[in-house]
């Protein structure tokens, strides 16, 4: 019979699948062509796989501040993300940092998805097997994208022929005819160029699965019964202060002595990335990696779990470095996973919706970002510009908020330490509650203003607002209470009695609220006697 083929238009990016027709005669099959389908960036077919509704993602251009505090894009958004409901209870979930451009972080987003939801997986699958399917994917997703750059590829090296030597004296013509070739040859550069970093989340079984290639992060908050909650963050990033990394490459014969001291692998930190090309088959002319035996920036992803979430209630975070580094920058790494677990506690009290509930914690983040720019305190010259952000929030067996609330306005979450006693038990536990500095302008002896700056900045004199997150001091942890103060009220059955001066014991430590707003606000001067109860 006739055999019809249908071709989608070609357009500059593609997402290329091969498929192999065959013809059924008497006795054998016979290969007839190798099809190219192109499918379009802006109509993916995964657009008819069903999305994940236990899912929320939340985004924010890059952005870089001007002397006035206002910020502009530098850039198209390069971040990606995939949350799919599969068959056979299986659920899969990524953020892509992409870099150069969003060609390869669009491209594994749609490719990793084939190769782990057409039916690779189920549920009779070991960890072993599952481990394997994920590392396989990953490298065929590597495989795959290096494909589509080929023809760009075969361009570039036919048109470098073109180019006159440096010394040789050419004419006009040939002069106009060699910029056009160098323009063109600058095009195709940034074509193959590019890379992503990734971080995946597989729920098989109802156990964990994460895959991390590069420097995004994963988060997994666990509620207990007794209303606390650990924050685990699964895996290390791969960059250049990771003592792991460093020792791999070291053992390809890499300096990595000078690696960690650049700090940044041809303009990235990631040791392990997607696409980048001329990092991947040219390392030999990077003088970090000239000296390495094979290939040193590799895509391959370090698994970890099986996780069981039986019983399991909390949520899982999947970050993009973006998010991470303004986090960060703005107010150091000691505290930042606590700070923004609390941060999606807090709105996951308060919003009903999964997706308004992690575009407020971009948003919050993004705003502290900016405010320490525009303090022009110690830190702010670590803000002066951020990339994409991406979050994504999955929850597991979470409750939300029964109607949505105005999200959390601006500020900064300081802990403050509370001996909390249950009023129907005797044993005491040391809970920390997090204290939200209202930004400035937000409130005026209890008026709601409109704020002065583009985003709010926290300003000494001001009363916290009534929204407590609690962490628990004795693991990373982060849970959400209602804010009507209960915690402060229940004290247990014994009262506290007054002193001679007629006051009583302080219950509250506020000692690590102070360190963390006097290091904000001191600019570099010692806060003694100048916070703290008088």
């Amino acid at each position: 019979g006739e055999i019809i083929i249908v071709k989608t238009e070609c357009l500059p990016y593609c997402f290329k699948l091969f498929i192999k027709v065959f013809v059924k005669t008497a006795h054998f099959f016979m290969i007839l062509h190798t099809v190219t389908i192109s499918i379009s960036e802006h109509q993916s077919w995964t657009d008819d796989l069903p999305l994940c509704q236990m899912c929320g993602v939340g985004t924010a251009p890059n952005c870089v501040y001007g002397p006035d505090g206002k910020g502009t894009q530098s850039h198209t958004n390069e971040d990606g993300h995939l949350r799919f409901r599969g068959e056979d209870g299986c659920f899969l979930y990524g953020v892509f940092n992409g870099y150069d451009g969003s060609r390869v972080a669009s491209f594994a987003s749609q490719c990793l998805t084939a190769e782990l939801l057409l039916g690779q997986l189920n549920s009779s699958h070991t960890d072993n097997d599952v481990r394997r399917i994920l590392t396989q994917a990953f490298d065929v997703v590597e495989k795959s994208y290096f494909e589509t750059i080929d023809d760009a590829l075969a361009e570039k090296a036919n048109l470098s022929n073109y180019l006159p030597p440096h010394n040789e004296n050419v004419s006009f013509h040939h002069s106009s005819q060699s910029q056009k070739v160098q323009d063109r040859l600058k095009e195709l550069e940034q074509e193959v160029s590019g890379g992503a970093t990734a971080v995946v989340a597989l729920i098989l079984n109802n156990k964990l699965y994460i895959a991390n290639v590069g420097t995004n992060r994963a988060l997994l908050c666990k509620s207990s019964s007794d209303g606390q909650n650990q924050v685990l963050q699964i895996g290390r990033p791969h960059s250049t202060d990771n003592e792991d990394e460093l020792q791999r490459l070291a053992a390809l014969g890499v300096d990595s002595a000078r690696v960690r001291q650049a700090g940044q692998i041809a303009g990235q930190s990631s040791t392990r990335r997607l696409g980048d090309y001329p990092v991947k088959f040219n390392y030999n002319e990077i003088d970090l990696l000239s000296a390495a035996k094979t290939r040193p920036i590799i895509a391959e992803p370090e698994i970890h779990g099986s996780q069981s979430l039986d019983s399991v209630t909390g949520f899982l975070l999947l970050m993009s470095e973006g998010l991470i580094n303004a986090l960060e920058s703005a107010h150091g790494p000691e505290q930042a996973n606590q700070e923004i677990v609390a941060m999606v506690a807090a709105e996951l009290a308060q919003q009903s919706s999964l997706e308004a509930a992690a575009q407020s914690v971009v948003d919050r983040i993004k705003r502290l970002h900016h405010d320490v720019y525009v303090s022009g305190r110690q830190r702010a010259t670590y803000c002066s510009r951020h990339e994409d952000m991406t979050l994504l929030i999955r929850t597991l067996n979470y409750t939300l908020a029964d109607g949505a609330l105005t999200p959390t306005q601006g500020g900064r979450i300081y802990p403050v330490s509370v001996p909390y006693s249950n009023s129907q038990s005797t044993s005491k536990t040391s809970v920390t509650l997090s204290l939200v500095m209202p930004s400035q302008g937000t409130l005026t002896n209890g008026t709601n203003t409109a704020s002065t700056l583009e985003e709010g900045t926290p300003t000494p004199g001001q009363s916290p607002t009534a929204t407590l997150q609690s962490t628990n001091t004795q693991t990373q942890s982060s849970s959400s209470s209602s804010g009507d103060g209960s915690l402060f009220r229940q004290r247990g059955s014994q009262a506290a009695q007054p002193d001679e001066t007629g006051r009583v014991p302080p219950y509250v430590d506020f000692s690590q609220f102070y360190r963390l707003w006097g290091s904000d606000h001191s600019d570099g001067q010692s806060t003694q006697g100048g916070l703290g109860p008088q």
